[in-house]
């Protein structure tokens, strides 16, 4: 199992609200995108949902459990967490951060055994850094970053992954290549996308959030329809099917400036404007 689902689930930052009475339920091995403009609380949610902030009000279970009563290695053992923008000391080696993630499952001094030597090897492998393993952390491209710490959370054999903005950094083949690995594994994952286009190939479940608020939650037919991004992101779209894949397409259409109103972001809240940190 791996099902999480908030109830009410409301935080406040310095008395404003960024996020009001969340419902959402993200199911057992699916891929659940959140999506909104800037400012509309995806990386807030993320970090609720991580047990990184505590909410004002509401609940985040897993499972059966509420997080607040899991202890730190108990979540660790079954959660990880891909961050948008992380840093490392200057030498460490790629192999070395992917290791990282049999920590929740090793004493504090107890060496890599073989079963934790083969986890690692089989995350690399399937990120495609077999061959950068022994490379310097600070030698990466921020798409190979990025990787890094995919095969890092693949390495935790978690039943949860959350992800924010995994596809930023990375070149459109290795965001493919990412999100096709993510819906082949048995895992539960929630991850925030800007990309309309590829939350509609590659999401089960969409949850469609404005101003710290679930506006739409469903199928990506039913999230992604013109209606809504209109309202929320406030461009004209036409919404059809790619051709050779028969998946939910949306071009953007011109249309003439809207007031800043009509926008869902409006400026960006501190918490989502520019590099992205759960820490």
């Amino acid at each position: 199992m791996g099902r999480i689902t908030t109830t009410r689930l409301s935080w406040s930052v310095k008395g404003q609200r960024l996020l009001d009475g969340i419902d959402m339920a993200a199911h057992d091995g699916k891929v659940t995108g959140l999506l909104g403009p800037n400012g509309s609380g995806k990386s807030t949610l993320l970090r609720l949902l991580a047990g990184l902030r505590r909410p004002d009000t509401g609940t985040v279970r897993y499972d059966d459990s509420d997080l607040a009563d899991l202890g730190r290695r108990v979540l660790a053992r079954r959660l990880a967490v891909v961050e948008q923008d992380v840093t490392a000391h200057h030498h460490v080696t790629v192999r070395q951060v992917v290791e990282l993630g049999r920590t929740p499952f090793r004493g504090r001094f107890d060496a890599l055994g073989e079963h934790d030597r083969r986890t690692v090897e089989a995350a690399l492998e399937r990120t495609d850094l077999t061959d950068r393993q022994d490379r310097s952390w600070h030698t990466l491209s921020g798409g190979e970053r990025q990787r890094a710490q995919l095969a890092r959370a693949l390495a935790q054999e978690p039943r949860e992954i959350l992800l924010d903005e995994p596809t930023n950094h990375l070149d459109i083949r290795h965001q493919f290549d990412l999100l096709d690995l993510l819906t082949s594994l048995d895992v539960t994952c929630v991850v925030a996308l800007h990309d309309l286009n590829l939350a509609a190939r590659y999401c089960d479940h969409l949850v469609l959030l404005q101003h710290g608020t679930v506006v739409a939650a469903g199928a990506p037919d039913s999230v992604l329809t013109p209606e809504l991004i209109r309202s929320v992101y406030g461009v004209e779209v036409l919404v059809d099917r790619e051709p050779a894949t028969g998946a939910l397409r949306i071009t953007y259409l011109p249309t003439a400036a809207r007031p800043a109103a009509a926008v869902g972001g409006g400026r960006p809240s501190r918490s989502e404007s520019g590099p992205q940190r759960f820490s």
